[in-house]
């Protein structure tokens, strides 16, 4: 496989979709690396498991019954395909880990993709977040900015009531004009 091939296998937008957010990680589902990877699930779970030493609990994770019913639930049973166990999931770096036990030249393509896509994914967050910083950074600004057209108002409001109420005043000073 040439090196052009091992750089887009799948669009980026199907690779995507398969990112999840489960325990506040970003994660993909065993059963949609194996389908990217061209493998059965079976076979990814039966290599993860000959090397279980290279997948502690913070490069993958098994879902616990209500995470996996969840899921069920948002995806419809019938996608499942009739899987009886909760399924594992594989954060950033254990999907990682999966290129140094899943040799194929499609799995080493595959995975440089999805590092790809996770990296996009982690800037964009970070764009957002601090996107979200700025604008309320400016929210602040405006409270102020606020608060000191109310007190303008208010000193405005001030002066006008005065002078309203104010007596006309005698004028001081010398007539021109009128002689007397």
């Amino acid at each position: 496989m040439s090196k052009e091939n091992t750089l887009v296998l799948i669009p980026d937008e199907i690779i995507s979709n398969k990112i999840f957010l489960i325990r506040e990680v970003k994660v993909i589902l065993d059963k949609d690396l194996a389908e990217l990877y061209g493998v059965s699930t079976g076979n990814l779970n039966k290599a993860v498991k000959r090397n279980i030493k290279r997948f502690p609990n913070d490069f993958m994770f098994q879902l616990n019954h209500e995470e996996f019913e969840i899921l069920k639930f948002q995806f419809g049973t019938s996608s499942w395909g009739g899987t009886r166990s909760s399924p594992y999931a594989f954060t950033e770096q254990g999907v990682a880990m999966l290129s140094g036990i899943l040799n194929s030249d499609r799995a080493i393509g595959v995975n440089i993709q999805i590092m790809r896509i996770f990296t996009r994914v982690r800037q964009m967050v970070t764009d957002t977040l601090s996107l979200k910083l700025e604008i309320e950074d400016i929210k602040k600004k405006l409270q102020n900015q606020d608060k000191n057209i109310e007190l303008v108002f208010s000193y405005l409001d001030e002066m006008i009531t005065r002078q309203e109420d104010q007596l006309p005043r005698k004028r001081i000073g010398f007539r021109v004009g009128k002689e007397g």
